[in-house]
């Protein structure tokens, strides 16, 4: 099954990235808590419930803060550990509700503690921070999404337990030539604390693995989409190009009214005219834009122009660097594109070399509230007894036991390049002998049984750049459909904001 090969490869990629963007977590603004600016309904954020959820039991009602005190600076990052000794001494404020999400709530102090990680973490990017209030903004409705795709993984069965969250780190830490020990000192060494840091890897595998169940699983790509990318590649000659490009999103909400479309559209332009008046593009992206990015300042990053929404492309065509499009419309909102840069792109289609291609079936048992980790193991342990005593056939097993959508193929994953999968089930597949089967593995997606059928040595060069066409067309349209996902996740949503008195 093909749809599995993608998201093995694409498991760590998330986590590791997220080791260059290290923030500074403390939990030296924890008074903030009580002076933090009441966060309401925003005009980004109309409020239509699908489902109203019963209200907490105790849900205190947050009281104005009048008169509080400013709260107090950062600390020096040269001084983490001392700002948080002198937090942790000090007593902390009663918390209360600003927001509840469905049946769920986000409390003020979760809000200033995130604030406090994120002020400290652009201060030392040099990033300009935009307005409390608009920061406070940005990270509420950030926390409300997380929370809405924390709910719904929940409701689709979808864990990360601790098992599981240790090994990521440890791939992380592995990935950055480091022991456990050294990575956690450097964490502390960037002000960071390492529980909060776990906790945000929980949430970004957990975002992960939603998403591959929700939006990667339904992304197909034809061979007629293959055929027309290699064309297109062909006549433009070869010539490739990388561009970093920067967006403000405001986002118009699901089946908008005429007048919430107008609304944001008037947003736009009101966006659009102070950058056109020299409005520094990050910092108006940290303070109004809608995209998960927008605390990034927007910037996209480098990416291959085959990698890019063709509404992109479209949009920074004719632009030269440092200039900034018009605005531009898609399904999600209206989008406001800055061209950073752009530069040649590396020959990728080069000669492919001959390589060792494996042809592999798998039984995968995922992990979940109701089969935890030994449960698996104890069942694949079973079956792979069953296959030793010759009992059953593998493929007989994996289409009675396994989860994965291979299952109705007999577990058949086709034939396999080195890279298509995640480094724990390639390295004991590589290990195997045509025939033989592997004990229970642990990857990123459960416990696999693999068995090997048999090994080939190819010249892959036509197949393999017809595979990263497909893989560059599927990347594009899980971008562009993972947009829209959590734009629904967002807005079908119940929400209540807890406004002062």
């Amino acid at each position: 099954m093909r749809n599995m090969r993608t998201p093995l490869l694409a498991k760590t990629k998330t986590v590791t990235a997220l080791l260059c963007v290290l923030g500074v977590i403390g939990d030296a603004h924890a008074q903030f808590a009580t002076t933090i600016i009441p966060v309401t309904p925003s005009e980004t954020a109309p409020q239509a419930p699908a489902k109203p959820a019963a209200k907490p039991a105790a849900a205190p009602v947050a009281k104005p803060a009048a008169a509080a005190p400013a709260p107090a600076a950062a600390a020096p990052a040269s001084a983490p550990a001392a700002a948080s000794a002198a937090a942790r001494s000090e007593p902390r404020p009663v918390d209360s509700i600003l927001v509840v999400v469905n049946n769920e709530v986000i409390t003020r102090q979760e809000v200033a503690d995130r604030l406090a990680s994120v002020e400290q973490r652009m201060t030392a990017q040099n990033a300009q921070l935009p307005p409390r209030n608009q920061l406070v903004r940005q990270l509420v409705e950030r926390m409300i999404v997380e929370r809405a795709q924390a709910q719904t993984a929940k409701e689709s069965g979808i864990v990360v337990d601790d098992t599981m969250l240790d090994r990521a780190m440890q791939r992380i830490a592995d990935q950055n030539k480091m022991t456990m020990p050294e990575f956690r000192a450097r964490l502390e060494k960037e002000g960071m604390i390492y529980a909060s840091f776990r906790e945000e890897i929980r949430r970004e595998i957990l975002s992960q693995r939603l998403r591959e169940r929700e939006v990667d699983n339904k992304v197909t790509v034809t061979e007629s989409e293959v055929d027309n990318y290699l064309a297109a590649e062909a006549n433009a000659g070869g010539a490739r190009q990388e561009l970093d490009i920067a967006q403000i999103l405001v986002r118009v909400p699901e089946n908008a009214s005429p007048e919430q479309l107008a609304s944001r559209r008037e947003r736009a332009e009101d966006v659009l005219r102070q950058l056109k008046t020299g409005a520094d593009f990050a910092k108006t992206a940290a303070a109004y834009s809608d995209a998960s990015d927008a605390l990034q300042g927007g910037d996209l990053g480098w990416r291959p122009s085959d990698r890019l929404p063709q509404l992109f492309l479209d949009g920074v065509a004719k632009l030269q660097d440092g200039q900034v499009s018009g605005i531009l419309k898609s399904g999600n909102g209206f989008h406001i594109l800055k061209l950073v840069g752009r530069r040649a792109a590396g020959n990728t289609q080069a000669a492919a070399p001959a390589v060792q291609q494996t042809h592999v079936r798998h039984i995968l048992i995922k992990v979940n509230q109701v089969v935890t980790a030994a449960d698996a193991k104890r069942k694949l342990a079973e079956l792979k007894e069953r296959l030793d005593h010759g009992s059953a056939t593998f493929e007989e097993l994996a289409k009675l036991y396994s989860n994965d959508l291979s299952a109705a193929k007999g577990g058949d994953l086709g034939w396999i390049y080195p890279g298509d999968t995640v480094p724990e089930f390639e390295r004991v597949m590589d290990q195997l002998k045509p025939g033989e089967v592997s004990d229970p593995v642990e990857s990123p997606f459960g416990y696999h049984l693999i068995q090997v059928v048999e090994r080939k040595t190819d010249d892959a060069s036509k197949e393999r750049a017809r595979q990263a066409a497909r893989q560059a067309i599927r990347e594009r349209k899980i971008e562009e459909a993972t947009e829209d996902w959590m734009r629904q996740i967002r807005d079908r949503a119940y929400v209540e904001y807890r406004n002062d008195d």
